[in-house]
C-alpha cells in the first residue's frame, strides 16, 4: 500500500518543520484537548513489562513534538523511549520539551524514518501515532516496524479513520474539509498543510483494511478499536515468537 501522490519525503519534512512551533497549539485547538485521551488509551494498553520481566524499550516512530513520547516517559512500566522523526523542526521543539521537564534521561529523540528503521532492534514496543498515513509506503513502513519489534514485542497504531455513522459522518467530514484548514492554517501558518491532513485522512486505509496490512507485515493478534465516533482508530499488533512463526 502506498500513500497517494503528496510532498516527497523531504517535502513532508519541510511542511512539518514549518509549523513545528504552533503544533501542539493547532492540535489541542482542533482536537478540542481529545488528542490527550487517544494517547492516554495508549498507555492503558501496554504491556506490564519487557522481555525477561525489564522495563519496556518503546520506539515511537513519527514522534513529532514528542507528546507520546514524554507521555511513555512517565509510565512505571517504561524504561526508555527513543523517538524518530523525519522533521528536524519538529525534533527540536520537543526536545525542549524533554529538556524543560528533565527527562533526558528517559527520552532520546532523532532523525529517522520510517521506511528505513534498520539501526533500530529489540524493542518491546513500536508506538507511532498519526503518523503512519504520512508514509509514501506502508506497507514497507509496517514491515520495517516488524524487524525492529523483539519476537513477542507490540505495535500500536493511533491514527485518523472516517467515521461511518450516517449522521455523524458528513458533518465530521465537512469539518475536516472545510474548517480545519480555515483554523489549522491561522494557528499554524501553513493552510496548505492542514489541506493535506485532510488529504491523507480521506485516503488512508481504516479498520480492516488497515488490519489487513497488518496481518500481511507478519504480525498476528490484530485488534482495531474506534475512538471518537470514529474519528480514531487504535490498531494493536504482536510479533510473534520464534516458536509461533
Amino acid at each position: 500500500m502506498t500513500a497517494p501522490p503528496g510532498p516527497s519525503r523531504d517535502g513532508v519534512a519541510a511542511m512539518f518543520d514549518s509549523i513545528a512551533h504552533r503544533y501542539d497549539l493547532a492540535n489541542r485547538v482542533l482536537s478540542m484537548g481529545l488528542d490527550v485521551g487517544w494517547r492516554k488509551r495508549v498507555l492503558q494498553q501496554l504491556p506490564t513489562r519487557g522481555r525477561d520481566g525489564r522495563p519496556l524499550r518503546i520506539l515511537d516512530v513519527a514522534t513529532g513534538t514528542a507528546d507520546l513520547a514524554i507521555a511513555l516517559a512517565g509510565d512505571r512500566r517504561v524504561g526508555h523511549v527513543t523517538g524518530v522523526d523525519v522533521s528536524t523542526g519538529m525534533l527540536a521543539h520537543g526536545m525542549h520539551k524533554v529538556e524543560a521537564l528533565s527527562l533526558q534521561s528517559s527520552i532520546t529523540l532523532q532523525a529517522g524514518d520510517a521506511h528505513d528503521l534498520s539501526t533500530f532492534t529489540d524493542f518491546d514496543v513500536i508506538t507511532i501515532s498519526f503518523g503512519i498515513r504520512n508514509l509514501k509506503d506502508t506497507a514497507k513502513g509496517l514491515r520495517q516496524m516488524f524487524e525492529s519489534l523483539a519476537p513477542g514485542g507490540t505495535l500500536m497504531v493511533l491514527e485518523f479513520a472516517e467515521p461511518t455513522t450516517p449522521v455523524f459522518s458528513p458533518v465530521y467530514r465537512a469539518y475536516r474539509r472545510h474548517l480545519l484548514p480555515v483554523v489549522g492554517g491561522a494557528l499554524a501558518g501553513d493552510k496548505e498543510a492542514y489541506k493535506y491532513l485532510d488529504n491523507t485522512i480521506a485516503s488512508f486505509p481504516a479498520g480492516e483494511a488497515f488490519a489487513a496490512l497488518v496481518r500481511d507485515a507478519g504480525f498476528t493478534d490484530v485488534v482495531s478499536t474506534t475512538l471518537t465516533l470514529g474519528t480514531v482508530g487504535l490498531t494493536t499488533a504482536r510479533r510473534p515468537e520464534r516458536s509461533d512463526a
